[in-house]
């Protein structure tokens, strides 16, 4: 959310200093024409590590490509004079040849090369790779990392907001629990999460599983609205949390949403993936795969409209800030200020409205999964009954 124009320009201009190692800032005409040969190729990459944007569109570039990306450390604010970072850092878990833990500050934001039990480790590009004492990064052909990544386990700013969610969804759901044995009506925080219970159960639930199996998933979808919910509104904070916004995330929450469509299908509904009734044997054998395929676009669209209607959003409102500070005038200021206080009230609305849109998918999915088919039950009666002309 936007709160003064003050608060944007110092929130901008003091994360600015924290990407250098994330610039996507064109590369000079000088090292693109050097970069045939080992020896230019190397000067090419000392250069792309150590280069930092200069000009202000190159900063908010990185400055938005950073915000998208998970991160090993929160950082509030930075002293882009000084290089000094203020925030906190979150512990790193690794494991490569036994359990490595120890904190993000050791890799000092990617500067430094973090020694633990006579290993080492760079953070590059937001991933872990195992190096030397100097931190050396080899590359292929196209410029890529080749050298060794552990696996890694760590708490990222990512997990932290999740695990945060996961703690708020606790209290309050056993806070409105709690109020329940008191009287018929919740208290407190509870009033609040009654009708949106409420407007689960009978606006998407019943509808789409039906009043006698609903009970059942209820846990689950009324899990992921408020996981999503949550997320998506500290994404709206200064925080530069953008857990919704991560594809890694959707995929997830969309397969736990197939895992659960899957095992709670009954029969009827496989039968209309593999022998679909009512139709030739032909067109059953042609209808196979595509009932298979049927099946994995139903998370894919999950995962993908999650995803990317998150990711628009916040690209457009750090866009449209980035946008005050290039054309720092004072005609384009108050108009691009206003115009970001708008869509950042759009972006609450598209918060609820996504959540909102998991949540009816997944129990329409659901539904289609459990719901009783009575095909063959009626044809039987037709054959039974007596033909009186």
């Amino acid at each position: 959310m936007v709160f003064s124009g003050k608060l944007i320009k110092n929130t901008i201009t003091a994360f600015f200093a924290v990407f250098p190692l994330l610039s996507i800032a064109n590369v000079s005409d000088g090292v693109q024409q050097e970069h045939a040969g080992t020896e230019a190729h190397a000067t090419e990459v000392a250069h792309t590590e150590t280069h930092e944007p200069t000009d202000k569109k190159s900063k908010i570039k990185a400055f938005i490509g950073h915000h998208l990306q998970d991160s090993h450390d929160f950082v509030f604010f930075s002293d882009e004079e000084t290089g000094e970072h203020y925030g906190f850092s979150l512990p790193v878990i690794l494991l490569d040849e036994g359990l490595k833990i120890f904190s993000s500050s050791k890799f000092n934001h990617g500067e430094e090369v973090a020694e633990v039990d006579g290993k080492h480790y760079k953070l590059y590009h937001g991933k872990i790779y195992a190096t030397d004492a100097k931190g050396t990064i080899e590359y292929d052909e196209h410029h890529h990392p080749t050298n060794v990544k552990p696996l890694d386990f760590s708490i990222t700013k990512n997990v932290t907001a999740m695990l945060v969610t996961a703690l708020i969804m606790f209290f309050l759901f056993t806070g409105l629990a709690k109020s329940y044995k008191k009287g018929p009506l919740p208290t407190g925080m509870g009033r609040v999460l009654e009708p949106l219970i409420l407007f689960i159960r009978d606006e998407v639930a019943v509808p789409n599983i039906g009043a006698d199996k609903y009970r059942k998933f209820m846990g689950y979808l009324l899990t992921v609205f408020f996981f999503i919910l949550i997320l998506n509104l500290f994404g709206l904070t200064p925080l530069g949390i953008n857990v919704t916004g991560n594809i890694a995330i959707t995929a997830c929450l969309a397969l736990i949403t197939f895992f659960v469509t899957q095992f709670s299908a009954n029969k009827d509904y496989w039968k209309h993936i593999f022998w679909m009734p009512d139709v030739p044997v032909l067109m059953k054998i042609a209808l196979i795969p595509i009932e298979i395929l049927g099946t994995l676009t139903k998370p894919f669209a999950l995962m993908i409209r999650l995803y990317a209607n998150i990711s628009a959003g916040h690209i457009v409102v750090m866009s449209l800030i980035g946008l005050i500070f290039v054309f720092k005038n004072w005609i384009a200021g108050p108009a691009f200020f206003g115009l970001t206080l708008f869509i950042s009230i759009i972006e609450i609305l598209v918060a609820f409205l996504q959540a909102f849109v998991f949540t009816m998918l997944s129990s329409l999915f659901i539904g289609m999964a459990v719901h009783e088919h009575h095909h063959e039950e009626g044809h039987d009666d037709i054959d039974e009954e007596p033909v009186i002309i």
